[in-house]
């Protein structure tokens, strides 16, 4: 999840604002940060952007489905109630 744009530019623009000597600190702090914030992010139970949208698919097909057996159910009442009339 660190991978997020957002987040490297974030990463990238706090430790550019810390002073050029130090370097190591600079490093350590962005691979820290990226830690904290990845495993935060983790136990919010957040999915990636691909996940979701499988997830609409799925929902999607699924919808698709009840509709057809929504309309057969309707078809079946019918021609029971019409062959019972």
């Amino acid at each position: 999840m660190s991978s997020i744009p957002n987040f490297d530019n974030f990463f990238k623009t706090f430790t550019e604002t810390l002073p050029k000597g130090f370097l190591n600190l600079h490093q350590d702090i962005e691979k820290n940060l990226r830690v904290a914030l990845d495993a935060s992010l983790r136990k919010m139970n957040l999915i990636t952007r691909e996940e979701f949208e499988v997830h609409i698919a799925v929902l999607n097909r699924t919808r698709a489905k009840l509709e057809q057996l929504e309309k057969q159910i309707a078809t079946q009442q019918t021609n029971n109630s019409n062959s019972t009339s």
